[in-house]
């Protein structure tokens, strides 16, 4: 410990602050897209009719059943290629940053759409069938009655997802996004200090993701007495 050089993370804090900036940004965006096409997704897969269910199936067990890392490689090469199908220009770039939001907001739909699946699934059938009863149409019932109680039941579990994507923003590094790592990695190539950098990352990872557990867990234990 007495040959390290704890100065080279003073010398790049606005580059490491940056990198958190950018990583804060992906986990929000993320976060955000994941929870409403997941919603959308689970929906689909709980409807009757099977245009909607089997591809919505199709496409979470897809996604689920590959690395993430693959993931962000096919839709870093997927998506300039659609922009591209859709504006008519052919190869035009779209940045590392928006590839890796889509290919986030992606994979994190498909695993959001399970945990709120199960979560609509928990609610009993006699809530839809009251809702029924009293002349509201499934589309009602669903955001009045259904989706409010079940995302009650399933917050602990969503929120323990919002901390796994967070750690997971640091695999943006392969499509050379300038992330918290990613900014950590190159200021320690430049400067030969990699190990400080790696170790000043991992304790900041550390710490905000154990205060986002321990406040997942106050809020389950509050959930729980409230019931």
């Amino acid at each position: 410990m007495r040959d390290f050089d704890w100065s080279v993370i003073w010398k790049y804090r606005e580059s490491l602050i940056d990198g958190l900036i950018t990583s804060c940004q992906l986990f929000a965006i993320a976060l955000a897209g994941g929870i409403f096409f997941g919603t959308l997704l689970a929906l689909a897969r709980l409807s009757r009719w099977k245009a909607l269910s089997m591809p919505a199936a199709s496409f979470v067990n897809l996604i689920r059943s590959i690395p993430f890392i693959m993931a962000i490689f096919w839709f870093y090469f997927l998506t300039p290629m659609a922009v591209g199908a859709i504006t008519g220009k052919q190869g035009e770039a779209v940045g590392p940053f928006v590839s890796a939001v889509v290919a986030f907001i992606m994979v994190e739909s498909a695993y959001y759409s399970e945990i709120i699946r199960a979560g609509i699934q928990s609610i009993p059938k006699g809530q839809p069938a009251a809702a029924a009863a009293l002349g509201m149409t499934y589309q009602q019932s669903m955001v009045h009655v259904v989706l409010p109680q079940a995302f009650r039941n399933m917050l602990p579990v969503m929120l323990t997802q919002a901390v796994i994507l967070f750690q997971d923003t640091s695999l943006v590094y392969v499509v050379a996004l300038k992330d918290f790592l990613g900014a950590a990695s190159k200021a320690g190539q430049l400067t030969g200090r990699v190990v400080e950098m790696y170790l000043f990352v991992a304790l900041g990872f550390f710490i905000i993701c154990f205060a986002a557990s321990w406040l997942v867990k106050r809020l389950q234990v509050r959930l729980t007495v409230a019931r």
